[in-house]
């Protein structure tokens, strides 16, 4: 089986342009999972028999008709599951899809750094290279028991199958219209942090207004940092409990960032979307004896209720969470 990835360059977190799209590759094949804010899998099992293509030729027709009917170049890579097709897109350019072939996995994987495995963190990375595994080669070769020891019986192996190749991932299809973005792009390529800051502030201040709108609370949050060489880090996390609440979304995005230890990076745009989208009544709430935090919640219904009479300028989203 072949598995694409596929990262959408689209201009803007514009809600409609990502649905259109997953449209687009579900004329190819029914099995699509969305990656917001911009990309995609798409299980082309049967799709290559039926349209007699491979999935590099699928890939090229998918690229220019995403061009041609919505002005949306992409970045795609192929691979035998989903955690290959993701690795592969790194090595990917508009215009180039990067394939890797099932027989081509081992020497694909052999010399890259451990931390270029899905699921393998910072903490991780450290151990291992410690011991010298600083190459997913390297810990191919390794004996089960000893990664076991190391970092845990399970993660030991699922590291272990990862690392030889062995990719038990599916594309679980899905619908993306149970996620908000907010996007905040920069004039010019952005160094400074502070403004990546009030960027984030300001995102999270508007999907907070906005889920409050709806009556909905998130039960997570994710984080896409876009560079000025074109491409981009996504970061996800799962919030202690869902919530609307902008303080709690701008703590949980500048927690996102601070994760990702940026130095000196030049920024082009900077995009928050929530996840998991639920009632607002269905959520459970943690009570708080904190005034501090009752008395924001407080304001942000009165600012809520400005921005219901007077539009969305009455307050300015993130203000509030400062």
């Amino acid at each position: 089986m072949t598995i694409l990835c596929v990262r959408f360059q689209a201009p803007s977190a514009d809600e409609t342009v990502l649905p259109r799209l997953l449209g687009l590759l579900e004329e190819f094949t029914p099995v699509v999972q969305a990656l917001p804010p911009d990309g995609a899998l798409a299980d082309l099992r049967g799709a290559e028999r039926y349209f007699g293509r491979t999935a590099l030729e699928l890939a090229s027709v998918i690229r220019v008709r995403a061009l041609a009917l919505y002005g949306v170049d992409c970045v795609i890579g192929a691979g035998p599951g989903p955690m290959l097709a993701r690795m592969a897109l790194r090595d990917a350019r508009p215009g180039l899809t990067r394939v890797v072939a099932g027989d081509e996995v081992r020497e694909f994987l052999a010399g890259r750094p451990v931390v270029a495995l899905p699921g393998v963190g910072t903490k991780t990375a450290r151990t291992l290279c410690e011991y010298g595994l600083d190459t997913l080669g390297r810990v191919a070769a390794a004996p089960l028991s000893t990664l076991q020891r190391l970092v845990g019986a399970r993660a030991g192996r699922e590291l272990h199958e990862r690392a030889n190749g062995v990719d038990r991932g599916r594309v679980v299809p899905n619908a993306v219209s149970r996620s908000l973005a907010a996007e905040r792009p920069f004039t010019r390529d952005e160094l400074d942090p502070d403004r990546h800051r009030r960027a984030l502030l300001s995102a999270a201040g508007e999907l907070g207004a906005r889920l409050r709108a709806l009556d909905k609370v998130c039960r997570g949050l994710t984080l896409t940092v876009r560079y000025a060489d074109r491409s981009a880090t996504t970061r996800t996390r799962t919030l202690p409990e869902p919530t609307g609440h902008s303080a709690a979304l701008t703590a949980a995005a500048y927690g996102l960032y601070e994760a990702l230890g940026l130095q000196r990076a030049r920024v082009r745009a900077i995009a928050l979307r929530a996840e998991g989208l639920d009632p607002a009544e269905r959520a459970s709430h943690q009570l708080t004896f904190d005034p501090v935090d009752e008395k924001v919640r407080r304001i942000e219904e009165v600012a809520d209720r400005a921005r219901a009479k007077f539009g969305p300028r009455a307050v300015m989203p993130g203000t509030l969470a400062a």
